[in-house]
């Protein structure tokens, strides 16, 4: 079972890793690209930190959320133990935002899947990362 956990938490770390990277640069697909720039323009518009006055804008948003993705994924692939926490973490947030962002602009479910299906994985690891760290502390 291990080694099922290890494989998800690996997959998962690239699949990050490499949305990242696209959102980074056009060098990758540069269609993806200019499609994703357009997108982060409405992502913007209800951003859910707006209520406090936060309004990113369009690219710089893009920016971040692509370093993001991609160093948070890397850490969570090949990371020591406590990073890949930080980065499950973060990038739980990332999916939570990414979510409630489809949500806000009425996406049909099929748009909103794969963020949903790696909010599940994502704590799905940190479920079992939990787990642990509570049979270690009974023992």
């Amino acid at each position: 079972m291990a080694v099922l956990f290890t494989l998800i938490r690996v997959l998962l770390g690239l699949f990050f890793a490499l949305t990242g990277a696209v959102k980074l640069t056009d060098k990758i697909s540069e269609g993806v690209f200019r499609e994703l720039r357009s997108q982060f323009v409405q992502f913007a518009e209800v951003f859910p930190l707006r209520v406090f006055g936060l309004k990113p804008e369009p690219d710089q948003y893009l920016l971040a959320t692509g370093w993001t993705e991609l160093v948070a994924g890397l850490l969570l692939a090949f990371g020591p133990r406590r990073l890949q926490e930080l980065s499950n973490f973060t990038l739980t947030v990332v999916m939570m935002v990414a979510l409630f962002t489809l949500l806000k602009l009425q996406e049909p479910p099929a748009v909103c899947c794969p963020a949903a299906v790696c909010l599940g994985l994502l704590l799905l690891l940190n479920l079992r990362g939990q787990g642990r760290q509570v049979k270690a502390k009974a023992e």
